[in-house]
């Protein structure tokens, strides 16, 4: 009875209905699409930052990562890689060799990064093949080539089929040097890594350094990325290797890691102010309603009606409104949030993040987007309707009988 009379209630002003329904699902749908536009933003940002180049789990020598060295290397990484490829969840898996040296086109010479890379599981894992720009990528077998990343390549006057000659230090102290064709020109999207990147087919940087089946690094493509510290949990436990670390990206990038935390609270701020807006519209509206119905609910004491049944009443009059807004709400934060995820919104200006250009930026279709603010706006409507309620409990017959 109770529910009956709170819905006809709410029908029989149906202007102010609309105005305060028009309120609270204004209030859903920015939420919504504020939620899904931060979730897309950051886990588009994150995928690029650890998809594009570092990987969602790295596996090192022990202490590497806290000082790189050219003796700190894997064995065996096949019978290691197939390990890995067996944690449910591993998507792919690629190993990599590192070290510095110097390397010279014609009278240009510069600092650079030595990248020893497997083509065909670096092109399966991070997409390797879609970053060259120029040339093309490495054949198979390779013979004698090399990849320049972009900024290297200006630094040094390169193009696709020049001779560079690279110097290093061999790790049987030996000098490593050799001549390689560059067959074509990088660009990651990091300008800074782009800068110093030297890629070399794994088995040509290994005959160059003195490392026979030897790699520094091993990454790990994740399929799902909230999956990320449990596959790294998982790998860690079936290697059982103690002078192995595992570690997932929050720990290798921490300084990105804990940048992007530090930018994600912030959309709660924004979620906070946009409740905050609902709440006052809204209080606003129900108060005015109670004001003007002194009268009627005078009436409704004079017939026998608990004070507590005139609260409850009032709430479940702003609670039917609160989820008329949500399901209406739902459907339009669902249309956009969708168009929105497939088609994204490309930026005025490109901005970079963590080293990496972005053009676009898109939404992320998930349940956070929904229920999140859909159990804000009706707690926010409950909250907000206690002070009306409470006004419209207390009203006494003989008073209210005096109100016009």
């Amino acid at each position: 009875m109770m529910f009956k009379i709170a819905f006809r209630n709410v029908f029989r002003q149906k202007r102010r209905t609309i105005l305060t329904v028009l309120t609270m699902f204004g209030g859903f749908t920015l939420a919504s699409i504020s939620i899904a536009w931060s979730d897309g933003s950051y886990n588009n940002i994150i995928s690029m930052f650890t998809r594009n180049r570092l990987g969602h789990i790295q596996i090192h020598a022990r202490g590497y990562l806290d000082r790189p060295s050219l003796y700190k290397n894997i064995q065996d990484y096949e019978k290691v890689g197939e390990i890995i490829a067996g944690v449910p969840g591993v998507e792919q898996w690629t190993p990599r060799l590192y070290s510095a040296g110097l390397v010279s086109v014609g009278e240009k010479s510069a600092g650079a990064q030595i990248i020893g890379i497997d083509p065909e599981k670096e092109n399966s894992a991070t997409r390797f093949d879609k970053k060259i720009i120029s040339g093309r990528g490495f054949s198979a077998p390779p013979a004698r080539e090399a990849l320049l990343g972009e900024g290297l390549a200006r630094v040094l006057k390169a193009r696709v089929d020049d001779e560079v000659v690279i110097v290093s230090q061999a790790a049987d102290g030996s000098i490593a040097n050799d001549v390689f064709t560059v067959i074509g020109l990088v660009s990651s999207g990091d300008q800074v890594y782009d800068q110093t990147a030297f890629y070399l087919p794994l088995r040509d940087a290994q005959e160059l350094l003195a490392l026979p089946g030897k790699i520094h690094e091993l990454v790990v493509i994740v399929a799902d990325l909230d999956l990320v510290l449990q596959v790294a949990a998982d790998i860690e436990r079936n290697l059982s290797l103690p002078e192995l670390a595992v570690a997932p990206w929050q720990e290798f990038a921490k300084s990105f890691y804990t940048a992007m935390k530090a930018d994600q609270q912030g959309s709660w701020i924004m979620l906070f102010v946009i409740t905050l807006v609902v709440t006052v519209g809204v209080l606003n509206t129900v108060l005015m309603t109670v004001l003007e119905r002194i009268r009627e609910y005078g009436v409704m004491r004079a017939l026998g009606t608990s004070p507590g049944q005139v609260f409850r009443l009032v709430q479940v009059e702003v609670i039917i409104m609160a989820v008329m807004s949500v399901i209406i709400g739902c459907l339009l934060a669902y249309v956009i949030n969708y168009a929105l995820s497939i088609h994204g919104i490309t930026m005025p200006t490109p901005f970079t993040y963590g080293g990496v250009e972005f053009t676009t930026m898109y939404t992320e279709l998930n349940t956070r987007s929904f229920y999140i603010p859909g159990i804000t706006v009706v707690l926010a409507a409950v909250f907000i309707s206690i002070f009306p309620a409470l006004k419209a409990a207390r009203t006494t017959p003989v008073r209210a009988m005096r109100m016009h």
